[in-house]
């Protein structure tokens, strides 16, 4: 299991501390706004855009619409549980929830803030308030080691030990009228949504790291990883030499329910060696199609605006179709990004599962670099439907980026998610 916590001027090794104290309490710039598309009840904050940044300053109080210097660094945590095939758990492609825990700014931490709001029967919560989505998503990506207990008792852990302490989920904060549980709705609703912007095994494997029996990484590659794709260092957990977490850094424009989270770098010192890491293989778990997400950037680092879809069976796809791009252009043959005449792409598949080629060869995603060409190694696409378009998504996100917008003769790189200047979806539209 793994935990810990950021801050804008925090020391390092006081920080290193608190997460080693949590990690054993755990169970014995772009900026991602974080809304699910089918919030349960529509629940709103209230707060206004352009808010005070939370860790702005070391002294400031929590509100409804600002998580004070008590509570103002947040890290959304996954677990890589790979351990016995009895107590192995989760997809074998993908990581899993933790949790969405809130530090000081200075490093500390509270936890277990308010018993009267120690919810139970997460799902009966969920499913009550409208969030059968949500709670779906949970049973498969938020899993509990079985030698733990059930994914039900990590839920309610990470409620009453993390999300009562947030000052923006306080009761008072909630609209009118609200339905007991709310905000615990709210909370578990925004963790999933802030996990499905960081696909950590599509990222690991875009670098050609992939869990292994045999072979072993360095901390430098799984970082580099990670920040090609993201644009911050985050905080790998080792137990040993093997990879079992990682942590990603925020700080909070607004409020926990539908406020901006910041990324940052990371302010804990890792757990895991400098070389030699195991990345172990799941067992006794099966894959499953990878998440699917739509992430809309209108700025790198400063304000990318991430938003869930859900998707349903597989669908046809069109044969023939240009990718177009959300901002200007689309997709030449060579799979830059252009405002010159759009390629003709050649789709053979389903909306679960497709290939595409151009005039040049086939095109496929290599480093986190999308390219056609004949030396390029086919790459399997999916299809996420949002709003009537059909997006490209590549490991299960549909967001792309590239250093510049292009204009004229003049062609931009693209690049697999949104850790790039300029970001965009790629509509698939038929020809």
């Amino acid at each position: 299991m793994a935990p810990s916590a950021l801050s804008v001027a925090l020391a390092l090794l006081s920080v290193g501390g608190a997460a080693s104290a949590r990690f054993f309490s755990a169970f014995s710039s772009q900026s991602i706004r974080s809304s699910l598309t089918t919030r349960a009840a529509s629940i709103s904050s209230g707060c206004p855009a352009g808010g005070a940044l939370s860790c702005a300053s070391s002294s400031a109080k929590g509100t409804c619409c600002l998580e004070g210097s008590e509570t103002g660094l947040l890290l959304q945590t996954q677990f890589w549980d790979a351990g016995s095939s009895s107590d192995s758990t989760g997809p074998t492609n993908s990581w899993t929830i933790h949790g969405l825990w809130p530090d000081a700014c200075d490093g500390t931490f509270e936890e277990n803030c308010d018993s009267s709001r120690d919810y139970t029967d997460i799902s009966t919560l969920l499913t009550d308030q409208g969030g059968s989505s949500t709670l779906s998503f949970m049973n498969t990506y938020w899993k509990n080691l079985p030698s733990d207990g059930s994914d039900e008792e990590l839920w309610e852990h990470e409620w009453a030990t993390h999300g009562t302490c947030y000052s923006t989920l306080q009761v008072d904060c909630l609209p009118s009228g609200s339905p007991k549980g709310a905000e615990a709705v709210a909370f578990f609703e925004t963790v999933v949504s802030l996990f499905q912007t960081l696909p950590t095994y599509e990222w690991l494997a875009n670098a050609g790291i992939t869990p292994s029996s045999s072979k072993t990484y360095t901390l430098s590659e799984l970082n580099a990883a990670v920040e090609s794709a993201w644009g911050f260092t985050p905080a790998f957990q080792c137990s040993s030499s093997t990879l079992d977490g990682v942590y990603y850094y925020f700080s909070l424009q607004g409020s926990v329910i539908d406020g901006t989270f910041n990324p940052r770098d990371t302010a804990t010192d890792t757990t895991c060696p400098s070389s030699g890491i195991k990345y172990t293989p799941k067992s006794g778990t099966t894959s499953v199609s990878t998440t699917k997400t739509k992430t809309t950037t209108t700025k790198t680092k400063t304000t990318t605006s991430t938003t869930t879809t859900t998707t349903g069976p597989a669908s046809a796809i069109p044969t023939r179709a240009m990718l177009v791009a959300s901002s200007t252009g689309g997709i030449l043959s060579l799979g830059t990004w252009s405002t010159q005449t759009l390629a003709t792409m050649t789709l053979s598949g389903s909306s679960d599962g497709f290939t595409m080629t151009s005039s040049k060869g086939n095109c496929g995603v290599s480093g986190g670099v999308f390219a056609c060409g004949s030396g390029v190694s086919s790459t399997t696409f999916t299809a996420v439907s949002s709003g009537g378009d059909l997006l490209l998504a590549s490991g299960g996100s549909t967001a792309f980026s590239s250093d510049a917008t292009p204009s004229g003769e003049t062609v931009e790189t693209v690049y697999t998610g949104s850790g790039h200047a300029e970001g965009y979806t790629l509509t698939i539209t038929s020809t």
